[in-house]
């Protein structure tokens, strides 16, 4: 079975997920996806024989509309997804202005954006269309989120970010399998 198989079967048994996704279709953004720890982390849950899902701090919905980057506009989307599941904490960004914040030329897609985020298994989302079909966005590839391996994005590598994230999120205590490349000696030592 491949990688793309193994995890459409993942995301459809789940039905937290599903019900995300399904929620977030009905806003009928434009190249949207449900992104980073949303996909990640069900892999990694899954590789690791979690009875239970590890709790998401948040969300993240991703899309792509250069008509409209206003940031109210994300919020409206954002309270409409607090309203239909008002336990979760939604995050909703417009990627065509999110260059901005990170000093990137400016995105041409979605994909284009999750591909110049920090490591190399956040940069993965999923978009269930309106068949019912699951599409996977993976610059990367899958295989990147199944070995376990967490790596810098080489692309854009920010070391001392990917360390800060490693940390702080606590990826190595709550998926001990996970290996973890080697940054430099300095950030290795801030994990210690």
């Amino acid at each position: 079975m491949s990688v793309i198989e193994q995890t459409n079967l993942l995301i459809k048994g789940d039905e937290f997920r599903m019900e995300c996704l399904t929620v977030a279709r009905t806003l009928a953004l434009p190249n949207w996806y449900l992104a980073a720890g949303f996909l990640r982390n069900a892999i990694w849950d899954h590789l690791h024989s979690k009875p239970e899902i590890t709790p998401l701090n948040d969300i993240d919905l991703v899309y792509f509309d250069t008509e409209d980057l206003s940031h109210d506009t994300e919020l409206r989307y954002q309270n409409h997804l607090n309203s239909a599941l008002p336990h979760i904490n939604w995050e909703v960004r417009n990627q065509a202005r999110m260059h901005l914040n990170h000093g990137h030329s400016p995105y041409q897609s979605t994909e284009h954006a999750i591909a110049h985020w920090v490591e190399v298994p956040t940069c993965v989302g999923v978009h269930l269309g309106v068949d019912d079909q699951l599409t996977f966005c993976a610059p990367f590839g899958l295989e990147e989120n199944w070995s376990l391996n967490v790596a810098l994005n080489p692309q854009f590598p920010q070391p001392d970010v990917f360390t800060q994230r490693v940390h702080k999120k606590n990826w190595l205590t709550i998926w001990p399998k996970l290996v973890l490349e080697e940054v430099n000696q300095a950030s290795i030592q801030m994990l210690e």
